[in-house]
């Protein structure tokens, strides 16, 4: 996802590179708001790929990864230790990030830092193994732009021609 712009003035990720429709939503850091929030995502508007930003720090009041724990069915933690194993490159406070994801039903719930900086960092490189995980949930076949993001599938998991449409 190399040329994925993050815009510091929206909150918002590009979506060009995107071959599916994103629904966003700014909220405080508020638990139960967060956890009402995603469980509206997922089950609702049904999401495959729920993406938070901020709240995963040592404060108080950074309590998403709380709220993101509360309503999966299991964790994924490996991201979390990738994102950290990341952002430590660049920045030696990276240890105090509480990064994490985990499963709801068929979607991944992934939580990425605040800072705009950090949030291209980490993407960049998690996002590749996000299209196989979404397939293993029996969620969608996600197309991704190979200039932008080539998408890495174990062999079982490979579309051998896309379908007619």
């Amino acid at each position: 996802m190399q040329n994925a712009e993050w815009n510091e003035a929206s909150g918002s990720i590009d979506e060009s590179w995107l071959t599916w429709h994103a629904v966003y939503r700014v909220i405080p850091d508020e638990r139960p708001l967060i956890e009402d929030t995603l469980k509206q995502l997922c089950d609702d508007e049904g999401c495959c790929f729920v993406v938070t930003t901020g709240g995963t720090g040592p404060a108080p009041r950074d309590v998403t990864p709380e709220a993101t724990e509360a309503v999966c069915e299991r964790m994924m933690p490996g991201y979390g230790e990738q994102m950290r194993a990341i952002s430590i490159k660049h920045v030696p406070t990276a240890v105090l990030s509480r990064q994490t994801a985990g499963l709801r039903g068929k979607s991944l719930i992934l939580n990425l830092p605040g800072k705009p900086k950090a949030i291209r960092e980490t993407i960049d490189e998690v996002f590749v193994s996000i299209p196989a995980c979404i397939q293993l949930l029996e969620g969608p076949y996600i197309e991704t732009n190979d200039s932008i993001v080539k998408a890495f599938r174990p062999a079982g998991l490979i579309r051998k021609s896309k379908p007619k449409s």
